[in-house]
């Protein structure tokens, strides 16, 4: 029986997938002079993307995993191999979007991350966030029948705690330690100095298609997936030159 749950609920995963995806593509603007940093861009994938749909070629990642940099250095992105929950390697002001797709949940620094994406950004730049709901309503009847929400981990094997999970972790963890609500998200932004623009939900379990675009766009608050837009303001200057630390 759990198989059968489990197949059905990665079903409705790969369908939000898609959904969060396409919500970071239609918040990006045409750009062609713009620079473009991806925060945990993996293998670069859909780093190439989202510098598509911008229109640039200016296009930057930082990536924890040295085997994904490398990837992703081969596909022409400037590579900082680097951890998000530091001091990021860029100079203050140097790029106009930021992408941080499915990282903040990872992170243990969220306020030194935020801070840092605020002070690289250029004036009126602006940054876009993806991340699961722990207020989506899976989760919410996970802790109902005294469940782990599904995407709060606990230790380096994600099914512990839960009604199931779709794949089994044993070697290093890539737990998720933050999990965030709708105004969790859109608060620690602000908190930081950034205006939020705009809030998109991506996925409605447990419904596809049609059905579930439209019930994640009137309830985003419950939705699986957020994403958001956050614009820097002020008349911050560019001071120094950017480190020279990508991959050799």
């Amino acid at each position: 029986m759990f198989r059968k749950i489990d197949f059905r609920f990665y079903r409705f995963y790969e369908s939000s997938v898609r959904s969060f995806k396409e919500s970071i593509l239609k918040l990006l603007e045409e750009d062609p002079e713009a620079k473009l940093l991806d925060c945990g861009c993996g293998d670069g994938e859909f780093t190439l993307e989202f510098a598509k749909k911008i229109g640039t070629n200016k296009v930057y990642g930082i990536e924890i995993d040295k085997e994904a940099a490398e990837e992703a250095k081969r596909k022409g992105i400037k590579i900082y191999n680097g951890d998000l929950n530091k001091k990021l390697p860029l100079i203050s002001s140097f790029v106009d979007v930021i992408i941080a797709n499915q990282a903040i949940e990872h992170l243990y620094d969220t306020d030194t991350f935020v801070k840092e994406i605020y002070r690289i950004l250029k004036p009126n730049g602006y940054v876009i966030v993806s991340t699961p709901n722990l207020a989506s309503w899976h989760n919410i009847f996970a802790l109902s029948v005294g469940r782990q929400p599904f995407p709060s981990d606990i230790c380096s094997d994600p099914s512990i705690g839960k009604l199931f999970a779709l794949s089994k972790r044993n070697s290093e963890p890539l737990s998720h330690l933050r999990i965030f609500t709708y105004y969790g998200l859109k608060e620690l932004f602000e908190n930081y100095g950034f205006k939020v623009r705009k809030i998109v939900g991506a996925g409605y379990y447990p419904f596809l298609g049609v059905v579930s675009k439209f019930l994640s766009h009137i309830d985003k608050k419950h939705s699986v997936y957020l994403t958001m837009k956050a614009m820097k303001n002020g008349s911050d200057k560019i001071v120094g030159e950017i480190e020279e630390v990508y991959l050799k």
